[in-house]
This record gives C-alpha cells, structure tokens and sequence, in this order.
C-alpha cells in the first residue's frame, strides 16, 4: 500500500518535466532526464553503470498502473520505467542527493549527460511579444527580438531580466497581471526557453 498519494500530475512537454503533488502538499518538478535515468527497473537497477546520454530525453505517454502508480513511456523507446507513487515521492524528496550522486557516477565511468538538442551555435535570441498597454507603452513597440545570456533559461529568468529594465517593469510583473505563453501555449515560470521561441505577455483577466 502506498504512503503517498498524488493529488494532481501535470506533464511539462516543453520543459520535460512531470509535476506530481502529494496529498501531503508537496510539490515535485522532475525532470524526464532523472526519472529516466533513476527508474527502479531491474535493468538499471542491477548495473554499475549509470545510464548517461539522456539530456534531451522526453516522456511521450503517461499509462496508469492501477492505483499505485505510473508507467512512463520515453521517447527513446525505454517503456520498463513503472514507478510507483512512493518511488516519485522518495525521487522527489532526494532529489538533491540522488541528482549529485548521478553527477558523480558520470564522472567516475568518463560518461556525460549529451548534448542539448537545440542544434544552434552561439547565445539563444527570442521574440517577445507584448500584448499589454502599459507595456507596449514602456517598450514602444508591440515586439522585440531579445538575445538571452547564458544564465537566462526559463521565464522566470526572463523575466527577472526584464524587471532589471527600471521600476516600471518591476511594479507590472509584481502585481502578478501578466500570463504568459511560449509558442502559443500557455506556460508555467519554470517553461524552459530555446533558440527561436516566441514569448507573449499577456494581460491576465479581471
């Protein structure tokens, strides 16, 4: 019998993520790579070697299994990964540990995680598309083409890059009136960014 029940499960396609929230009231963000690579099926669990090369791993279906759990379906043909609702709860409560752990073992068999799938040399450029008022009044214009920094890889950084821009950005994005979306979908502050993506601002209803 399962400890931990979820609540509420969300996959996160675009930042290859499954979000699962516990009765408990915690909330865990794994990434398909370390779901992946830390599955409990007998295959990785019996051999030395950590699975590696998996960065830009996917998960392409969700399978319920009963009541106690889930069989992820990866989109590297890997379908054995069956976790239970007490396995995504114990991976989520370590997360910490077993991700360093993991690091470590790469390390130890010369192993990396790959390389990222973005196929683009040099800094990420996006569009920003601003469909607010104050906004387009701030920015002057309705878009822009913006180079992100390295350390820039989700919304939430973006937009703590714009806030850098002056008080005005601050108080917009402080009064949480503003949703946005990332290729036309609505997306979550931790929605990965890549090279081409178009972001839009958007007024939140009142």
């Amino acid at each position: 019998m399962n400890e931990h029940n979820p609540i509420e499960i969300n996959l996160h396609k675009k930042s290859r993520l499954l979000e699962v929230t516990f009765d408990t009231g915690e909330n865990f963000k794994l990434s398909c790579e370390y779901l992946r690579t830390h599955s409990k099926s007998a295959e990785i669990k019996s051999s030395a070697i950590p699975v590696a090369e998996k960065i830009n791993v996917n998960i392409d279906n969700i399978e319920p299994q009963g009541s106690y759990g889930l069989r992820l379906f990866f989109d590297d043909g890997y379908d054995q990964g069956i976790f239970s609702w007490d396995t995504l709860y114990e991976l989520g409560q370590n997360y910490q540990s077993y991700w360093e752990q993991y690091l470590k073992a790469l390390d130890q068999h010369a192993l990396t995680r790959g390389e990222t799938a973005s196929g683009h040399d040099g800094p990420a450029v996006i569009k920003v598309l601003y469909f607010m008022d104050k906004l387009i009044k701030i920015t002057e214009k309705d878009e822009e083409q913006l180079v992100l920094p390295e350390q820039v890889k989700t919304v939430a950084e973006l937009l703590k890059l714009l806030q850098q821009r002056g008080f005005r950005w601050q108080r917009l994005f402080e009064a949480d009136a503003i949703q946005f979306t990332v290729n036309k979908e609505f997306a979550e502050l931790f929605t990965v960014l890549e090279h081409g993506d178009e972001v839009a601002l958007i007024p939140k209803a009142r």
